[in-house]
């Protein structure tokens, strides 16, 4: 009896994980369902790039249109449900927290929300439309592109994650910095080394193996490693300031004014 009662709490843990797990598979899914209602809207936005330049696509199988539209959906679900889906991260782990810990663990779930469906728009709007212009204009006047919808989207989506991913860079910058984990002063001294790491992200999660796509992709990489090097240095020196400010009034309390 006493080990069943040791193993209580870990098979607890276990089936609050296996609720969290489950609650974000079926949001997803029901999402997904409800954005395959608007599907045709979504597939316009993301092929915008494309009808601007009065591009067509095509598609090579019969059941090809409907699986692109059942992969967007999905996507587009697992977007939406983001809050769901960090709502039961944030439930199972709050209770571990303490006080101002929940504080701070509420933050950086708001904040990575936020910073990722900003990285999946910036990507979108600021870099791939742009990027797409500027690739098919290699074609020049004698080629003709011959786009499928499947590989579009494929290309769409894995061009878009990433961004999210990577503009969470900053956030994690800051709580790192202020566990201490990571210096200023060490990423400033490797900065060659930061954008050799970026173009070979870039090179590995971009789908083409065309230089200029890689370029495309590790720009912005940088520019949000320069970022994140800027957030650690104002949070060291936020950091620095209050204990010098601890540190002198330890010093008042231990050598009070004579009178």
């Amino acid at each position: 009896m006493p080990k069943k009662t040791d193993e209580m709490p870990i098979m607890e843990h276990m089936e609050e994980l296996r609720r969290v797990l489950i609650v974000s598979i079926i949001a997803t899914i029901v999402l997904a369902i409800a954005a395959y209602f608007f599907i045709d809207q979504i597939l316009a936005i993301l092929m915008e790039p494309l009808t601007k330049l009065e591009q067509k696509v095509n598609f090579l199988g019969v059941t090809e249109p409907i699986f692109v539209k059942l992969k967007l959906s999905f996507f587009a679900g697992f977007l939406a449900a983001m809050p769901i889906i960090l709502w039961q991260i944030w439930s199972f782990v709050v209770p571990a927290l303490r006080k101002n810990e929940k504080v701070a663990f509420t933050m950086f779930v708001l904040i990575s929300y936020l910073s990722f469906m900003g990285g999946v728009a910036f990507g979108f709007f600021g870099v791939f439309r742009y990027g797409v212009y500027f690739l098919l204009q290699f074609a020049g006047p004698t080629l003709a592109p011959m786009l499928t919808i499947d590989k579009y989207i494929s290309f769409t989506i894995s061009f878009l994650i990433p961004f999210g991913i990577v503009f969470e860079f900053p956030l994690i910058s800051y709580f790192l910095a202020r566990l201490g984990l990571v210096s200023y002063a060490f990423f400033a001294r490797n900065r060659r080394y930061a954008i050799l790491i970026s173009v070979v992200i870039a090179a590995v999660i971009t789908p083409t193996p065309d230089i200029i796509t890689c370029l495309i992709v590790s720009g912005p990489m940088y520019l949000l490693f320069e970022f994140s090097v800027f957030v650690m240095r104002i949070t060291e020196r936020r950091l620095a300031r209050r204990k010098k400010r601890e540190q002198m009034a330890e010093m008042s309390d231990a050598h009070p004014q004579q009178p």
